[in-house]
């Protein structure tokens, strides 16, 4: 396993964070950046159970979940991976990890007397940032993913995400070297080709993008595709049985009571957003704008997003990281969702 580093929470987190944002001054050649935020915002501590364990000198940690299966992490991103009899099954390849993706493997493979080599790639969607580094691993790996994940990738062109050998619609069992890998597509969330990974004999589920142990969503519901459907994923995630949870992102794997936790959060959103839908009062917004209908709806959603979250944030400040920093994106994007999917707050004119 690999030992702590005492930087993690000081540099390395911060640089895997920010591995994927574009270096635009220095692409345009400038000294200095071309903007500069003034003042830069204050937010809570964050808890120490949102933070999981130090990475080494080269910036991943990788763990044992149970038996043969293991996680490696950068403190942003996660990935798992199964080595078994007749090679490795990795879970997800993100582009932040990379080559560290192999190092953790080669680490495990040699303390345990196993092969190194990945013979599969189970896909969890086809966001680059879970599969950028898909390609590392050359052409002649089997990759696993939903047939949507497949056409997805097909649009996308990207040859860093080499498109599915091995499609399945609702169900597939996949044995490898003896190991048995439940995958399950269970409708629409996140995105829409986003699957359940369930390794029964392990006591894990793999479900990305959903929930990050920890923490809240990041902004405007991890950029949900399906807000319905996203809500309802934590309770499709419990009827599976499991003791560990890879989330895909921060620093540590989650329990069950994570999931209920995150579970409780999305659910007094929604309350607050329901109460928010017949509480503010739009009349100033519209009155101060008059014809600029943009700003006064603008600013009329901000203000429901607020009255919505602010007692949320007070509620999770200190139990999950960040809730002062995207619960109000997270409420507009679900204001949206219970006025538009739901249908509440819609009056039809006399």
């Amino acid at each position: 396993m690999s030992s702590p580093a005492p930087n993690r929470r000081s540099f390395l987190a911060r640089g895997a964070a920010l591995a994927a944002v574009p270096a635009v001054a220095s692409l345009a050649g400038l000294a200095e950046p071309a903007f500069a935020a003034d003042p830069l915002p204050d937010y809570a501590p964050i808890p120490p159970s949102a933070l999981g364990p130090a990475v080494n000198a080269q910036g991943y940690y990788v763990g044992r979940l149970e038996k043969n299966l293991y996680w490696v992490t950068d403190s942003t991103y996660q990935a798992a991976f199964l080595t078994t009899k007749d090679g490795v099954v990795l879970f997800d390849a993100p582009p932040t990890i990379g080559h560290n993706l192999q190092r953790a493997i080669d680490e495990i493979a040699s303390a345990n007397g196993v092969s190194n080599k990945v013979t599969h790639i189970v896909y969890s969607h086809h966001h680059a940032d879970h599969l950028g580094a898909s390609s590392l691993f050359g052409r002649h790996v089997t990759r696993v993913g939903h047939a949507e994940t497949k056409r997805l990738l097909a649009r996308d062109n990207d040859p860093a995400r080499p498109v599915p050998d091995v499609t399945f619609e609702t169900h597939r069992t996949l044995h490898v070297g003896g190991e048995r890998i439940e995958l399950a597509w269970h409708g629409t969330n996140h995105t829409p080709d986003n699957i359940y990974i369930h390794l029964p004999n392990h006591d894990t589920l793999i479900l990305v993008d959903i929930n990050l142990p920890g923490w809240v969503p990041f902004s405007t519901f991890n950029i949900s595709e399906d807000v319905p459907g996203t809500i309802a994923a934590p309770a499709k995630a419990l009827s599976y049985p499991w003791k560990h949870y890879i989330g895909g992102h921060m620093g540590r794997t989650g329990t069950r009571r994570d999931m209920v936790i995150y579970q409780q959060y999305v659910t007094d959103l929604i309350d607050g957003v329901k109460k928010a839908l017949v509480t503010v009062d739009p009349t100033p917004f519209f009155t101060k704008y008059g014809n600029n209908s943009w700003a006064a709806v603008k600013t009329y959603q901000d203000a429901q997003a607020e009255y919505a979250s602010a007692p949320v944030i007070k509620k999770y400040t200190g139990v999950l990281a960040a809730a002062d920093v995207y619960t109000a994106s997270t409420a507009f994007l679900i204001l949206e969702s219970v006025r538009l999917d739901l249908g509440v707050g819609s009056q039809v004119h006399p």
